[in-house]
């Protein structure tokens, strides 16, 4: 607070030294402030007369240094007197100025009249200036249970470079609860309403610091960044997408957040938090959808009628002061009421600002993206803005989208209106992307169609078919060689059989009908076997397999023979009336080199099988 007077003693210095300028006065002023919202309204009526001789075409507005900073909106237009028919409105043009020998610590705008203001004339307009981050919260920390106190400095006379002979300030508050304000002479108190004045004949640069000290649990919306995005689609829908990075701008929230006690009583335990959002959407919005980063927020409710679509959202937890959130909104627009045609150019004509209520934007990027092949590209706004193109790849472009950016910081919601975008577009190019579906598709399917019916194999009279050929017929050949050889060792398993129910019956007979079989059956095969090694000898391709082959049939016919001999020699035993023992003797030791040559044949198999 005693920054703030100090401020205040410099300023009144300042613009007490000050000259006044031309002959120009202000017969009667009525300023109303609204501090309703955190956005700050002033709304002044003022009737200025022409004093001098000399011709008047603009009237100076002056502003604090730093309530111009604050200052989002500005505008002026001719006053209507009550009673009168409302016609359409018809802003004054508003100038930043420069007068001479005047302080830096003011800011001076000049409104420019209809007509010249002859000596005697009078003329009475409106001025609307809207301030943002105005309204400072006392104390700047409060607890989830505490209300919030709000500070509004201003002065109680209008601040003018010209005499005023009337004047009187009312400033509207959100309600009766006040916690203090600036007492001065003819200042009175009706329940929300505090009016100071009326005040006479005050000079040129009066000014008379208040301050007002209220509660306001209003929302403090303020989106440090948003990024809208609009899509032109001429196939009949326009495209908006909003990404919203939101603070609460009040009072910072300190000390434990209680998620019980603010449901059980939200009005005293999170009084000065917001809940949800409203966002009044064109008429015939559809497709709404509202999602966050971690996917769509079902808290929200649709509703609408011939005049609008009121969207309501909220949050996945109420907004505290300091705290962030941050979401994506998105609809659908007919493109036929908002895409018009005029003299060969088409423009979109379109609001330029968020529809939320009461939502103040540090930062605003419009991405306005035109379909592809657009020319000839201008933009027509109702205010300053930064301007710059892009270019946007989608799907099925070629060269891309021209993106118009639009940027714009201190938004206030009477910064919604509209703006045209207007540009070339050949009906032609309409056709691009469906001709491009039905080409990509033709050709795939003509593809398919080629890939079916043509012989992809490679050439029978190349050397890799030959090579491949040949080494499936040696790989043919190699497996009936296996083949045969298991066959021979099936056989020679069954000559075992024979001599183990030799020992058990004592049938001689049956165990030499069961060689003579076995013979006849192994020279079948070795006939068999001929032929094949004969086809892997004349083969190139089986040079590396041939000696494991080879070997393979040789160590074969080497245990062929042992078990003969095993088995000759224990029939000749039994037939000699020898004890059991001592023919376990004679064929011990040709046992163990049946079992060792049995285990080498297995192994080449293996080998052999792997390869």
């Amino acid at each position: 607070m005693e920054s703030s007077r100090f401020y205040f003693f410099v300023f009144a210095i300042a613009i007490l030294a000050s000259p006044a300028l031309s002959d120009l006065l202000l017969s009667k002023v009525d300023r109303r402030i609204y501090l309703t919202s955190h956005i700050v309204r002033i709304s002044s009526t003022l009737k200025v007369e022409n004093a001098g001789p000399e011709m008047v075409s603009e009237v100076l507005l002056a502003f604090p240094e730093q309530q111009a900073k604050n200052m989002a909106y500005l505008m002026a237009t001719p006053h209507e007197g009550k009673g009168k028919v409302k016609n359409p409105v018809v802003a004054l043009p508003v100038e930043v100025a420069n007068p001479k020998d005047m302080p830096p610590a003011l800011t001076f705008f000049s409104v420019s009249l209809p007509k010249g203001l002859a000596e005697g004339g009078s003329f009475t307009f409106d001025v609307l200036a809207v301030f943002t981050h105005a309204l400072r919260p006392i104390p700047e920390q409060i607890t989830q249970a505490d209300i919030q106190l709000v500070l509004y400095q201003d002065s109680a006379y209008y601040l003018s470079p010209y005499a005023v002979k009337a004047q009187s300030l009312t400033v509207k508050l959100p309600d009766s609860r006040i916690e203090s304000y600036t007492k001065l002479e003819n200042t009175k108190i009706h329940g929300s309403e505090i009016k100071y004045g009326p005040y006479e004949n005050l000079p040129a640069f009066s000014y008379s610091p208040i301050a007002v000290h209220f509660e306001s649990n209003q929302p403090f919306a303020v989106a440090q960044e948003l990024v809208r995005e609009i899509e032109i689609s001429h196939w009949g829908n326009v495209q908006i997408t909003e990404h919203y990075k939101l603070i609460h701008g009040g009072a910072q929230s300190k000390g434990e957040f209680s998620r019980l006690d603010f449901q059980a009583r939200p009005n005293v335990r999170g009084a000065s938090a917001f809940r949800y959002l409203v966002a009044n959407l064109p008429p015939r919005a559809h497709s709404v959808y509202y999602r966050d980063e971690i996917g769509n927020i079902s808290t929200s409710h649709l509703r609408g009628d011939s005049k609008k679509t009121e969207l309501l959202i909220e949050p996945r937890y109420p907004m505290f002061g300091g705290w962030r959130t941050a979401f994506t909104i998105g609809y659908g627009l007919p493109l036929q009421d908002f895409l018009y045609e005029s003299e060969g150019k088409r423009f979109l004509n379109i609001t330029y600002s968020s529809p939320m209520v009461e939502l103040v934007i540090d930062t605003l990027i419009v991405k306005v993206v035109l379909p592809e092949g657009s020319s000839d590209i201008s933009v027509a706004a109702p205010f300053h803005v930064e301007q710059w193109q892009e270019t946007k790849i989608s799907h099925l472009d070629i060269d891309g989208r021209p993106v118009i950016v639009l940027k714009k910081t201190n938004v206030v919601p009477e910064h919604n209106q509209y703006f045209q975008v207007y540009y070339r577009f050949n009906k032609l190019s309409m056709l691009r992307e469906p001709l491009m579906l039905i080409s990509g598709f033709f050709f795939f399917f003509v593809a398919c169609i080629v890939y079916m019916r043509a012989d992809i194999s490679i050439s029978k009279s190349s050397a890799s078919y030959l090579a491949k050929h040949q080494w499936e017929e040696v790989q043919a050949v190699i497996q009936q060689v296996q083949n045969i050889i298991s066959r021979c060792l099936a056989i020679h398993d069954k000559l075992e059989a024979s001599l183990r129910d030799l020992y058990r019956t004592g049938d001689i007979q049956a165990c030499k009908a069961a060689r003579k079989a076995a013979d006849s059956v192994l020279k079948e095969l070795s006939r068999e076997l001929k032929p094949l090694l004969t086809t892997l000898q004349s083969s190139p391709s089986a040079a590396q397999i041939l000696p494991k082959v080879e070997e393979l049939v040789a160590k074969e016919r080497e245990l062929q023979e042992k078990v003969m001999v095993k088995h000759s020699t224990v029939v000749d035993g039994y037939e000699k009336k020898s004890g059991a023992r001592d023919i376990e003797n004679r064929v011990a030791l040709q046992q163990q080199k049946l079992t060792a040559l049995r285990q080498e044949v297995d192994d080449l198999l293996e080998f052999i099988d792997e390869i």
